[in-house]
């Protein structure tokens, strides 16, 4: 009898900030983000120069969880998260743990836009979700196989989830995604009139 598995999955980690360690105040972790981002003028400067939609602070600011006491909070409980991923993917640490490599903010207006990338020189990238107003863009990931596939037909629209070329992740506020930082993903243009708000981080291994 024939037999299909299937092989080299790619795993996305979902779930509430909240499953460890103390809970985040959503509201305060957004005026956190909505304060910094009025105060930082080297991160609004950087946003201007290289046409980045909206704001964030990942060229400006690289001490967040100092400056910040919500964000000391947040990076214990990301702690966690990552951990519990990191078991997940039976990964052999060496008896070392992940640790967080940077920290920012994003906040994306109408028609903002985020394109396809990866995060190079980090093993696990993720983000938890601060404001998702109604019509506020998923994350979408994209399957890494995509450029090896070279002259394959395209999937049938109403494909398995996990054949599928491109997967559309809505996350409510106050969930964490991770995923292998090798994974292109991309954040569509936001269709809401209001801002979508997230704090996007880079683990590395060493």
């Amino acid at each position: 009898m024939s037999q299909i598995e299937s092989l080299f999955a790619t795993r996305l980690y979902r779930a509430a900030l909240s499953e460890h360690g103390t809970p985040i105040d959503p509201s305060e972790l957004e005026n956190s983000c909505l304060v910094i981002a009025e105060d930082d003028e080297a991160g609004q400067e950087w946003c201007e120069g290289n046409g980045y939609p909206g704001y964030t602070s990942y060229a400006s600011l690289t001490d967040l969880p100092w400056r910040f006491p919500i964000f000391a909070e947040l990076v214990k409980v990301l702690d966690a998260h990552v951990a519990a991923f990191a078991e997940d993917l039976e990964f052999d640490l060496d008896g070392r743990e992940l640790k967080l490599e940077d920290i920012w903010i994003n906040i994306l207006p109408e028609g903002g836009i985020h394109t396809s990338h990866i995060h190079p020189h980090s093993v696990i990238s993720g983000t938890t979700y601060v404001a998702m107003p109604e019509g506020a863009s998923a994350l979408k990931l994209e399957d890494p196989r995509s450029q090896m596939m070279m002259a394959a037909p395209v999937r049938k629209k109403d494909a398995r989830r996990e054949l599928q070329s491109f997967v559309y992740v809505r996350p409510r506020v106050g969930d964490v995604l991770l995923w292998e930082s090798w994974l292109r993903h991309e954040v569509p243009m936001n269709m809401s009139e209001d801002e979508r708000i997230s704090v996007s981080f880079n683990y590395s291994w060493s």
